[in-house]
């Protein structure tokens, strides 16, 4: 088949539809699925020089897979960066990203806001290799300079975060990071690239987990690194061989052509969030309401500039109650009352995901980790689908007005 390059300064939302392997002999449109974990040699001299990496070629599922590359090219071509490599989950590309750059004796600080089960993979597993940690607030940049040690090697970020929506700015860690001689990671699974590219801010990589928003409909899991073909290829590849943590060809070929839509599904559902947010603020049972996209969000002017001018498609809120016992029972309320939308704790689907992070997501760290994360028993977290916003918010008050 003849091959022709696409042309320089193509949008995101082109590139989304349009990055990926040449097709094959039969000229087929839509990406061909390659369900093999090996592949036939044309000869030995050659099989060798790819197994030593002298050539290029694919050699075996660990390696390297046709429809896995496809889906690494078009998520690097959609960030802006020069590589990116797939794992088989979000928290196995945390788990690649650690193992890639970190040794004994060297120290990563990350926001105490992260996700639970980062937090604890880094605070507590790692930790047992004398890998060095700290955590600090995500939002307090003078908390991050003063924890930055000599053997400070990577800063890692999420942004928003999951689940009370908080934003760091991005070029202020970058700088921080690299004046001390470390790396900025910043897990970009709230945003997508369609709202945010932290490569263009001064991060070095980028973290996805494409179970998320990159699939959009709750079906695979998949995970992924974005960065230079330095750290992605010397670095982050070799481990990568060694240890197994690769995605399969068929959840690559979901999340792959779930690119395809991503950019119509994240401003339709962040459409939706905004106008949830707007009205849950005016409920009596609701204390807060967590949403960049909302002027009293108290990084609201930062996220619009990072962020496109858009929220988002997650809403967090937390209901009034004297006791964190009774704020407990009342956000179980709410939850068990639901009759349209999920009581899931994924996120990113196109059906509207409600769950309570307390219990769920953050519900092996321990109260004091969840205090200063400001996760508290009545906050429940909404990750608004494609339903219709009348529909989602009688469903809600189907919990809040029979408190």
């Amino acid at each position: 088949m003849p091959s022709h390059p696409l042309p320089p300064g193509l949008h995101p939302d082109t590139l989304a539809q349009r990055v990926a392997m040449e097709p094959s002999q039969f000229g087929e449109n839509s990406e061909a699925l390659y369900l093999t974990s090996g592949y036939v040699q044309p000869s030995a001299e050659v099989s060798a020089r790819r197994f030593g990496g002298e050539e290029a070629g694919y050699t075996y599922g660990r390696s390297g897979n046709p429809t896995v590359s496809s889906f690494e090219m078009r998520l690097a071509a959609m960030e802006g960066t020069e590589a990116a490599l797939a794992t088989s989950s979000g928290m196995s590309a945390v788990m690649l990203m650690l193992f890639s750059l970190l040794k004994a004796g060297d120290h990563v600080l990350y926001s105490q806001s992260m996700f639970g089960s980062t937090i604890k993979l880094i605070g507590s597993e790692f930790a047992r290799f004398g890998v060095e940690s700290t955590v600090v607030a995500q939002t307090d940049l003078s908390a991050w300079k003063a924890a930055i040690r000599p053997n400070t090697k990577l800063l890692f970020a999420e942004t928003p975060t999951n689940p009370l929506t908080e934003v760091c700015d991005i070029q202020a860690l970058a700088d921080l990071a690299h004046n001390a001689g470390a790396l900025l990671a910043v897990d970009n699974c709230f945003a997508t690239p369609v709202l945010q590219r932290p490569m263009e801010m001064g991060a070095d990589i980028v973290m996805h987990s494409g179970t998320k928003y990159l699939d959009g409909q709750g079906r695979v899991m998949a995970g992924a690194l974005c960065a230079s073909d330095v750290l992605i290829n010397g670095k982050c590849l070799p481990v990568m061989k060694n240890s197994g943590m690769v995605l399969s060809p068929f959840n690559a070929w979901v999340v792959l052509k779930g690119l395809e839509t991503l950019d119509i599904r994240m401003r339709a559902q962040s459409a939706r969030a905004h106008a949830l947010a707007l009205w849950l603020e005016q409920k009596p049972m609701v204390e807060r309401v967590y949403y960049p996209g909302l002027p009293s969000h108290p990084q609201h002017a930062l996220a619009m500039q990072q962020m496109s001018d858009v929220g988002g498609a997650v809403v967090s809120f937390e209901l009034k109650a004297k006791s964190p016992e009774l704020a407990r029972k009342h956000a179980f309320h709410v939850l068990d009352s639901l009759r349209v939308l999920s009581l899931c704790t994924n996120l990113g689907d196109t059906k509207t995901l409600l769950t309570h992070p307390a219990s769920t997501s953050h519900g092996k760290l321990s109260e004091a980790q969840r205090q200063a994360a400001g996760i508290g028993q009545g906050l429940i977290r909404v990750a608004v689908g494609l339903e219709h916003v009348g529909d989602m918010q009688d469903d809600l008050l189907r919990g809040l007005d029979t408190l």
